[in-house]
């Protein structure tokens, strides 16, 4: 199961924002196995009031899945674009570390394979 945890800097947390975020997250439910507890802390925002055009959006996941932290980060000019980048990335990082765990696992049974192969000759 996913827990949610979604905080808001320098700006109100809508209901729409909220709804928007949840969305999002649960293409992150995927990854979860039924008996594993993951946390997202998930962080909107507007960054700092020194931009002299435009306002920048900050979106920030910090994703604790099987014991590894995963961590995405997005600055944009739309808050939902900063989202959906932020989306992406974290989508993305946890493919590649399921991914290279498979690699692993299929690298030692070949191993043990070859090594059986040579005992029994």
């Amino acid at each position: 199961m996913l827990k949610k945890h979604i905080t808001a800097s320098n700006l109100e947390l809508t209901p729409a924002i909220s709804d928007y975020l949840s969305k999002k997250l649960q293409h992150l439910e995927k990854f979860v196995k039924d008996d594993v507890e993951a946390l997202a802390k998930v962080e909107v925002g507007r960054t700092t009031h020194h931009h002299h055009k435009g306002e920048i959006f900050r979106a920030e996941i910090n994703l604790t899945l099987d014991d590894k932290m995963f961590r995405a980060v997005s600055q944009m000019s739309d808050l939902y674009s900063a989202i959906d980048e932020m989306k992406d990335q974290i989508v993305a990082e946890v493919t590649k570390s399921k991914r290279k765990t498979q690699h692993l696992l299929r690298r030692g049974h070949q191993k043990i394979k070859n090594i059986l192969k040579r005992i029994t000759g």
